[in-house]
């Protein structure tokens, strides 16, 4: 039986202060992707790191695209069955799974289940999601997948949902979980032991309302907390975890885009500033890899738009 706990004292949240900024790391520039994107997704399998579906010039994109981390070239491989922006890519014993998203221009929410088999160069669908949504976030703990969050479909509105389900590759199944405690879209979540850290995002697929939560579910525990908020309130963001901390990038609002690097440490529940992004960019996407995360197209404008940029970031 799944649990809610919030901690709460006196009716008022109580948060340690944000650390002092910890000035620190580089950023490089590799060689950039075939095509401009943004509002695609990514994942690493092996020493592989694949992008996929997103905008692109020429619209919506189903292509796939694959950076090879040993000789540094790129390669396309075959393509999603269908056009994909807002999706989420994650990996279970080697296989690659994009699970929702939008399938069209008019943000038509989806819950394809698609598995892809590198070996094999093939593409499968599986049981699909329970919830039609996009613009949601995925961590994976223990082989399973969890879906948190995102916008669906109520009558001509597209309004967030606190839905939390819960895909398990071996048994091709879904279960549900305690719902997110804020329901949000495009926001980021990162894994770190058995906890998933669902981070910032927006309301109602609104930039100009932007959030700062930080809640973590407990999967041993079966419950969601509340952590130190991300310090600046932003959505269409991404994070991976580096050296124990989680590195927030990016993201928009109706001022334009982000450059923050912010990084969490739930050893101390507090937040550390370090080496701002080049440029500011949204609905990018990153993996990480011996030591070094990857971020991978994003949009320079805030709405849309797109590029083909292809950074690193690393600690000194």
């Amino acid at each position: 039986m799944t649990r809610f706990f919030i901690a709460l004292l006196s009716g008022i949240f109580i948060f340690p202060l944000i650390s002092a900024a910890d000035s620190g790391g580089t950023w490089v520039e590799l060689p950039p992707t075939p095509i401009k994107r943004t509002e695609s997704s990514s994942a690493l399998v092996g020493d592989k790191i694949y992008l996929l579906g997103g905008f692109t010039p020429k619209g919506i994109s189903n292509k796939v695209d694959v950076w090879d981390l040993k000789f540094s070239t790129w390669s396309r491989v075959v393509p999603l069955p269908r056009g994909l922006h807002h999706t989420t890519a994650s990996v279970v014993g080697g296989k690659l799974y994009v699970i929702g998203g939008f399938d069209s221009g008019t943000w038509r929410p989806s819950n394809v289940n698609y598995e892809y088999d590198p070996q094999f160069h093939r593409w499968t669908v599986k049981t699909l999601m329970p919830t039609a949504r996009g613009a949601h976030a995925a961590g994976v703990v223990d082989g399973k997948i969890h879906l948190v969050g995102g916008a669906h479909r109520k009558l001509f509105n597209l309004v967030n949902t606190p839905a939390h389900e819960v895909y398990d590759p071996k048994t091709d199944s879904w279960e549900t979980l305690t719902p997110m405690p804020t329901a949000r879209d495009h926001l980021t979540v990162s894994v770190i032991g058995k906890k998933l850290h669902a981070i910032g995002g927006r309301v109602d697929v609104d930039y100009n309302n932007n959030l700062n939560s930080h809640e973590t579910y407990d999967t041993k525990a079966g419950m969601w907390s509340l952590h130190t908020p991300l310090p600046t309130a932003r959505s269409g963001i991404t994070s991976q975890v580096l050296n124990g901390l989680i590195h927030v990038f990016g993201g928009e609002s109706g001022d334009g885009t982000f450059v923050e690097n912010e990084a969490y440490d739930p050893s101390t529940d507090k937040w550390k500033t370090f080496n701002s992004m080049p440029s500011g960019r949204h609905g990018l996407a990153s993996v990480v890899w011996k030591n070094q995360i990857h971020l991978m197209t994003g949009g320079p404008k805030p709405g849309g738009g797109g590029s083909d940029t292809h950074l690193i970031f690393k600690l000194n």
